[in-house]
């Protein structure tokens, strides 16, 4: 019954930006921390970004300077803005919902980007 639904992606040129958006329901999700992943055409599953139930954010150093993850605890939403992207930010994109306490682990269906001139 936890649900993460994400919205956002879309075909982008290189350079331009894009803001995912993982609203989740059935969750108290003020405690969470939050982080959005992407799966590459052929490659594997990478940490993007993350932020904690506190605020305290951290990006992946192929993203620094260009994306910036937040949250929204009143709409239950963690945000990924995506700045002068690049092809190779060419993915699907989840978000994921954890908390250590408990062992909850949870994921969206995912989005595509797509980042092509």
């Amino acid at each position: 019954q936890v649900q993460l639904v994400e919205s956002g992606g879309g075909v982008v040129q290189p350079g331009g930006s894009l803001k995912l958006s993982c609203v989740a329901s059935n969750i108290h999700s003020s405690t969470f921390d939050w982080g959005w992943y992407r799966l590459p055409p052929g490659g594997q599953r990478e940490l993007v970004a993350t932020i904690t139930s506190g605020g305290v954010t951290n990006v992946a150093g192929s993203v620094k300077g260009r994306f910036m993850i937040s949250r929204d605890d009143a709409n239950h939403t963690t945000y990924l803005q995506m700045n002068n992207l690049e092809p190779e930010d060419t993915a699907v994109y989840y978000c994921n919902a954890h908390r250590i306490i408990g062992a909850y682990n949870f994921w969206g269906q995912g989005t595509q980007v797509t980042v092509s001139a």
